[in-house]
């Protein structure tokens, strides 16, 4: 048998590796996922089970430290520093907070 480091094997295949995925770095991307879409789908089941236990007054992204946190929360939360590099704020004009029709 022949044994290659993983570095190679994870290199692209047009470089001469096999094109593995690094998969600490894949499942740290699924984690930010979970993450982003806890704040972006906030009336989700578990964005309201999370809230209610680990950031009920606070958004997750600002979350440090847990009391007795699951294993998947802080899973979670070791993705947080991914999702914030990530992330963009919008800013608009500001046509739309003067319209009285508008709520958010």
């Amino acid at each position: 048998m022949h044994w290659i480091a993983w570095e190679k094997i994870c290199i692209p295949l047009e470089e001469g590796g096999l094109e593995f995925r690094d998969l600490k770095n894949f499942n740290i991307a699924l984690l930010a996922k979970q993450l982003w879409r806890i704040l972006y789908y906030p009336s989700s089941l578990l964005a309201r089970v999370l809230k209610a236990r680990y950031f009920r007054h606070s958004n997750p992204l600002d979350i440090e430290k847990s009391n007795a946190p699951s294993y998947g929360w802080r899973s979670m939360l070791a993705a947080k520093d991914l999702l914030k590099a990530g992330i963009r704020k919008n800013i608009a004009s500001g046509e739309r907070a003067m319209d009285p029709n508008y709520s958010g």
